[in-house]
């Protein structure tokens, strides 16, 4: 459960905009690349101080500023000075603990939203927050740690492909939206195949290892709703075109963002009544497990009910019992025993209780 509460106690009593870094160090040293590109070149680079990725203000180019590593609180106050970026915004970026969200300050747009790996290993989830302020020609990306979400966008740069370079900082903010949501649906295909295991698990041998595992599931896709289901706002606010700094031509690709988010919300919703049905199923199947174990024993004891009577009534010592001193009587007795054993076995046969 401290994946959907995190710790927030260190921020007790500080002032508001008070940087204080929440979440999983997952970098040992912060990373900056910076991209700029237009419809003619590119130029990327790595940038060993904040301070040389600046000025923002190229008209003719796009800037593209990615920082991997929001642990150090130096670098988010240089950007936040550099950049202009409110303290608040500077304390969000550094509170890994956000749902996705928007806001619009005019002369720049703050967006929050996570990316989302499937761990194979421990059959879980993965989450990392990206930070995306978008300004008039530029785009500044927030990243925990390094990883590949963002690559394809990278390439599609360098190698000229597509209009994202004939594009300005909006649009080059939508790409990087869209490789996120996509790597969605990687999440999603994985989570569908194990829940798919289960269920072929759940009517084969069901055990308390089952349970563990629905369990688990459960608790895998309330993250993905709690990561994904606000997102739809987001989505649908950028989309509404009253934000001045994404472009009329870009309102269409947002749209196309928008229409796979509620794919993949309509996908966990699926998923988790799933997983409810998962658990119905599994109580059932346990709950007959013990009838049949119960409706066993209930027939062996009916059998021997009246071989045990029989056994009682010839086991009082009484000396005037009857046919106590004939020759053939135990034989005759354990016969009976047998034919009414026998009987009552055919005839719950034949009632197919057996």
């Amino acid at each position: 459960m401290h994946r959907l509460f995190k710790n927030r106690s260190k921020k007790t009593g500080l002032p508001p905009g008070a940087l204080i870094h929440i979440g999983e160090k997952k970098l040992a040293k912060v990373k900056i690349t910076a991209m700029e590109y237009s419809g003619t070149s590119c130029l990327e680079r790595e940038i060993p101080d904040i301070n040389e990725c600046f000025p923002l203000k190229n008209d003719q180019m796009t800037t593209w500023i990615n920082i991997c590593g929001i642990h150090s609180i130096e670098n988010i106050e240089n950007i936040g000075k550099l950049a202009n970026i409110h303290p608040l915004l500077l304390e969000d970026i550094m509170n890994t603990d956000h749902r996705p969200k928007m806001e619009d300050f005019e002369d720049y747009i703050f967006i929050v939203l996570k990316t989302l790996t499937f761990n194979e290993d421990d059959k879980r989830i993965d989450a990392e927050q990206i930070s995306l302020i978008l300004g008039q020609n530029y785009v500044i990306s927030f990243q925990e740690k390094e990883g590949s979400i963002f690559t394809p966008v990278i390439g599609r740069i360098k190698n000229g492909k597509g209009r994202i370079k004939k594009m300005g900082a909006d649009y080059l903010a939508y790409a990087l939206l869209d490789a996120i949501v996509d790597g969605y649906f990687v999440v999603l295909e994985k989570m569908g195949e194990y829940i798919e295991d289960i269920e072929e698990e759940l009517i084969t041998t069901p055990s308390m290892e089952t349970l563990r595992k629905i369990h688990n599931v459960k608790r895998e896709i309330l993250f993905l709703r709690k990561s994904i289901w606000p997102l739809r706002e987001v989505i649908n606010t950028m989309d509404k075109g009253e934000l001045p700094l994404i472009r009329s031509s870009t309102y269409v690709y947002l749209r196309d963002v928008y229409d796979h988010t509620i794919h993949i919300i309509d996908t966990i919703e699926t998923f988790r009544d799933m997983a409810t049905g998962m658990l119905d199923i599994y109580l059932s199947s346990v709950s007959n497990k013990l009838n049949e174990v119960v409706k066993v024993l209930t027939i062996i004891a009916t059998i021997f009910m009246p071989l045990t009577f029989i056994a009682g009534v010839y086991g009082m010592n009484f000396k005037y019992l009857p046919e106590a001193e004939w020759r053939w009587g135990y034989f005759a007795v354990l016969m009976a025993m047998g034919i009414i054993g026998t009987t009552m076995v055919v005839y719950f046969r034949k009632k197919r209780w057996i």
